[in-house]
C-alpha cells in the first residue's frame, strides 16, 4: 500500500488501536503508552504512511515554521548567522524558511507578509533594513527576534556586536602600533553597523590626539569595489596614509588589491585591517588582522531565543564580544 492511499483508519486498524490514539502519536499533544505508540509507529512505517506536516504542527496550535528575513544572501557574514539558525533548530522540531530583501525595503515588506501569510510562529530578522517603528509592529503580530542589529525598544529581543566599541578597538590597533595617517573606508552610508564603526574610528583618533582628516575618510558600499575604488583614488591625490581600517573584510580585499596595483606591499608599506573576520581572510596573502564577528554563535543565540518566545519560557542571551584578531596584514609603522 503507497502512502497515498493508507489513512488513519488504516494505521489504527494494522496497530489494533483506535483512531484516537493514532491521532495522538501523530500530533503528540498527550501522552500516549509506549507499546501503543510503537503499534503505530511500526504501522506507520509498514504502510509507508508520510503525515502531513503542516496539517498535524497546526493541530497542535503552531506551525513549527520559523521566518527568516536575510538582509543580503550570498554575504559571508549573514551567511554565517544562517548557518547558525539552522544548527540549531536541526532537531528540534521547528525549521526555518528563508527570504532575502536583498537590501531593497519593498522586497523586504513583501517578504515579511508572505510569512505571516503562511502562519509562521516566529519571525528573525539578520540585520534590519525596516524601521524600528516597522519591526516593533510586526512583533506585535508575532514573535519576532533581530541578530546583527540592535533595536532600544526591543533590546531584550536583538543580540549583535557594539560596533562603535569594535571599531574603536580596530582603529587603536593600529594607532598601538604607531600608525598616525588612518584611512576608513565606510560602509553603507545610512546603515547602523558603518555609522557606528565609523564612530569607534573617531573616537579612537579624537583620545589619542590625531587629527580627523576628512580625506582620510571614504565613502563605501561593503563591497570589494569600493575598497578598491576609495584606495585607487587617495593613491592617484598622493594622499599620505600608512593603514587602512575597511569597514568589512570584503572591503579590505578591494584595498588590498588597489595597494597592489601600485607596487605597495601590506603589510611594509601599508597596514590594513578589516571587519567580520570570514572565513577566507586567514589564508589570503597576507593573513588579514581583522576584528572578529561571532556570527555562528549569534545565530545559534537566535534561533534559541526565538523558540523560548514562541513557548512563553525564559531564555538568555550570551554575550558576544567583536575581538580584533591580529594577523599579518598589521604591523608596526615605519619611522
Amino acid at each position: 500500500m503507497t502512502s497515498k492511499k493508507a489513512t488513519i483508519d488504516d494505521i489504527a486498524k494494522l496497530a489494533n488501536v483506535s483512531k484516537s490514539t493514532v491521532s495522538r502519536v501523530l500530533n503528540d499533544t498527550t501522552p500516549v503508552h509506549e507499546e501503543k505508540r510503537a503499534a503505530v509507529e511500526a504501522a506507520m512505517k509498514e504502510l509507508n504512511f508520510k503525515p502531513n506536516v503542516f496539517a498535524r504542527s497546526l493541530a497542535g496550535g503552531q506551525s513549527k515554521t520559523i521566518g527568516v528575513l536575510s538582509q543580503h544572501l550570498g554575504s559571508p557574514f549573514y551567511d554565517t548567522i544562517s548557518e547558525g539558525i539552522i544548527s540549531h533548530f536541526t532537531g528540534s522540531g521547528y525549521w526555518p524558511m528563508f527570504a532575502d530583501s536583498n537590501d531593497d525595503l519593498t522586497i523586504a515588506d513583501q517578504a515579511v507578509e508572505n510569512f505571516l501569510d503562511r502562519k509562521i510562529d516566529g519571525l528573525i530578522f539578520i540585520g534590519a533594513m525596516l524601521s524600528e517603528e516597522k519591526i516593533v509592529e510586526i512583533n506585535s503580530r508575532v514573535p519576532t527576534f533581530i541578530v546583527g542589529a540592535k533595536l532600544d525598544s526591543l533590546a531584550k529581543q536583538c543580540i549583535g556586536v557594539d560596533n562603535e566599541l569594535a571599531g574603536y578597538n580596530a582603529t587603536k590597533h593600529l594607532i598601538e602600533l604607531g600608525h598616525r595617517w588612518i584611512v576608513h573606508v565606510k560602509g553603507i552610508q545610512d546603515h547602523l553597523d558603518a555609522i557606528h564603526r565609523f564612530e569607534g574610528y573617531r573616537r579612537a583618533l579624537t583620545e589619542s590626539g590625531i587629527p580627523i582628516d576628512p580625506e582620510l575618510v571614504c565613502e563605501g558600499l561593503f563591497d570589494g569595489q569600493s575598497g578598491y575604488d576609495a584606495t585607487m583614488d587617495l593613491l592617484k591625490k598622493g594622499k599620505k596614509f600608512t593603514a587602512v581600517f575597511a569597514a568589512n573584510d570584503i572591503c579590505a580585499m578591494g584595498v588590498k588589491l588597489a595597494l597592489h596595483r601600485h607596487a605597495l606591499t601590506v603589510p611594509d608599506d601599508v597596514s590594513v585591517i578589516g571587519f567580520d573576520d570570514q572565513d577566507e581572510v586567514s589564508f589570503t596573502v597576507p593573513p588579514l588582522t581583522t576584528v572578529r564577528q561571532p556570527a555562528f554563535e549569534m545565530g545559534v543565540a537566535a534561533a534559541t531565543a526565538i523558540i523560548g518566545m514562541i513557548n512563553k519560557k525564559p531564555y538568555s542571551l550570551p554575550e558576544l564580544p567583536a575581538e580584533v584578531t591580529v594577523r599579518e596584514s598589521t604591523a608596526k609603522a615605519k619611522p
